[in-house]
């Protein structure tokens, strides 16, 4: 083989750089919203494990992974300074092909959400205009450490389990069941914010205002956390008062132990972010489910 074909750029993308665009690691936290809608909902799932199923692969692989796919592109610049072997800096994703895969993606996010219902339909509409609008020129939200984080944290929590509760149950799903969505997604603000670390030095480059880049690492840790711990005592709260004394016990128990890790990351919130948002992260969606099964009797 001579140099020039080493060298000669690709004209497809390579197939294993293409599911890594689309992060298949990032599928899980929508997945297991909407399935916490579908619990929270109190409507029985069977005969309708299709409208599971298929909102769980709408939630996940379609419209996250278009989501991941549309952020790649419209961070290459960003990720050839943060991580230079990502898919579409490497030259694995070559020329636009990263922008056709999540123009192609968000088409399919809708036809899929189509088969959903006006509710799910609606859902995914809203959802993919979240995608474009945190990554995309000129709205690209991304910017903010406030509104970015934010938009994410309801689209990955809050939304996709509304749009379980209200597929499952063919209508608007009960106020306890929007409160507690809604809760939980402004929780997940936090968890963007550790996540937006592993950006930081490519996010100060190119102006990117995140938390860790506006306040620095130490701040942004402990606004991170506030920001996930207070939801969850108001979801604790909430339980205790609708007369769900041991599921408040439960979000409550899982809450403490996110404490304690919470107090390993203090200790260095740069070097120690990624590993929270595997062992913290765990313990928020644990809690989630719980209060997902508490819901389940007031809906």
């Amino acid at each position: 083989m001579s140099v020039t074909q080493i060298i000669q750029p690709r004209r497809f993308p390579e197939p294993a750089a293409a599911l890594r665009l689309i992060k298949p690691v990032t599928w899980f936290p929508p997945m297991w919203a909407y399935l916490c809608g579908v619990v929270s909902s109190g409507a029985s799932p069977s005969g309708q494990w299709t409208l599971v199923l298929l909102g769980v692969v709408l939630a996940g692989p379609v419209v996250c992974g278009m989501s991941q796919a549309a952020n790649d592109w419209c961070d290459r610049h960003v990720d050839a300074i943060n991580e230079p072997d990502r898919p579409i800096p490497s030259g694995r994703i070559p020329g636009r092909w990263g922008l056709w895969i999540a123009l192609a993606m968000s088409v399919l996010s809708l036809f899929v959400g189509w088969q959903l219902g006006p509710w799910g339909f609606g859902a995914t509409v809203l959802g993919v205009l979240a995608a474009w609008a945190y990554s995309a020129e000129p709205v690209r939200l991304k910017r903010s450490g406030w509104w970015g984080p934010g938009l994410v944290g309801l689209s990955y929590e809050a939304l996709p389990w509304f749009t379980g509760a209200a597929v499952l149950s063919a209508g608007a799903p009960a106020l306890p069941v929007i409160v507690v969505a809604l809760l939980y997604g402004i929780g997940a603000h936090g968890i963007m914010t550790l996540n937006d670390f592993k950006a930081l030095e490519g996010d100060r480059q190119t102006g990117v205002n995140s938390l860790p880049v506006v306040l620095g690492p130490a701040r942004a840790a402990k606004v991170a956390c506030l920001v996930m711990t207070v939801p969850q005592i108001m979801v604790t709260a909430l339980l205790l008062f609708w007369d769900k004394p041991l599921h408040a016990a439960g979000v409550a128990a899982v809450l403490l132990a996110q404490f304690w890790a919470m107090t390993v990351m203090f200790k260095d919130p740069e070097g120690r972010a990624p590993w929270y948002n595997g062992t913290g992260v765990l313990l928020y969606i644990t809690g989630m489910m719980i209060a997902a099964f508490a819901l389940r009797g007031l809906a």
